[in-house]
């Protein structure tokens, strides 16, 4: 199957894990590089973090394959998010450590459509499903897509990143109200956090986020430091902190969802 693993549950929330898949077709993980295959890019654990979504009713979209495949949280035609910095692209040909993902040739455009359709498509058509079912039945809905970086890679930032990394695409795919009620949450616990920075979202963010049709998206991108441990599982100790901050700035931008 290529299909994204759905719960589907009743309320106008969805959960988007884009970029927890690890599974990697045989044909392709065979011309791949020892490094590219430790997987290091993964936003591992994401969905055991967010061990709330059921309590908050979310409807849950879980991503089987690795980034390293294709990239779901990419355009279909491969534009750059942020013009003139490096990004690792639809099928990326370098990991963010600068490491090579293929022992040869990259994928050409051929095999880059046939991605497309079996792996990135899937996913979208499972996502746009939810969005729609919950605007169908709540008029409106809040997509919060999920995600994880180290807080250090010099290829992206400068310096160490912030904490919490929330994204609205600088105020496009969510409503302002929304938006500052989560960050508030966000900002009032103790982790270093910054609305609309180095990370302002992805495709997710800015192709589903519709405010003025009821759609309210917000990336999280959250340094790994805050919940992983160095086995790259979800250390106990450090979640325990994190998730109040992480559950209760969704709640409160659910909260703040216009009727």
């Amino acid at each position: 199957m290529t299909a994204p693993a759905v719960t589907a549950r009743p309320s106008p929330l969805i959960i988007s894990f884009p970029h927890v898949g690890t599974d990697i077709p045989d044909a392709i993980a065979a011309r791949m590089t020892p490094e590219a295959l430790r997987l290091a890019d993964t936003d591992f654990e994401q969905p055991a973090l967010y061990d709330f979504a059921e309590e908050l009713g979310a409807t849950t979209v879980t991503a089987r394959w690795s980034r390293l495949v294709i990239d779901v949280n990419r355009p279909p035609d491969n534009a750059p998010l942020y013009p003139g910095q490096w990004g690792a692209g639809l099928t990326p040909t370098e990991t963010f450590a600068g490491e090579a993902v293929y022992r040869g040739e990259a994928p050409d455009e051929a095999e880059i459509a046939d991605r497309r359709e079996r792996y990135w498509r899937p996913y979208h058509a499972a996502l746009a499903l939810a969005v729609a079912t919950a605007i169908d039945r709540y008029g409106h809905a809040l997509l919060w897509d999920a995600h994880s970086i180290s807080g250090v890679v010099p290829r992206l930032f400068e310096g160490t990143l912030p904490e919490m990394n929330m994204g609205t695409a600088s105020g496009d795919s969510c409503g302002e109200v929304v938006s500052a009620a989560a960050f508030a949450v966000c900002r009032g616990g103790p982790f270093s956090a910054v609305l609309n920075g180095r990370f302002k979202g992805g495709y997710i963010t800015r192709t589903y986020g519709d405010p003025a049709g009821g759609v309210h998206a917000i990336q999280m991108e959250l340094a790994k430091s805050t919940h992983l441990g160095a086995d790259n599982r979800v250390d106990a100790r450090r979640a325990a902190i994190l998730r109040p901050v992480l559950k209760g700035a969704i709640a409160a931008a659910l909260s703040a969802l216009p009727v």
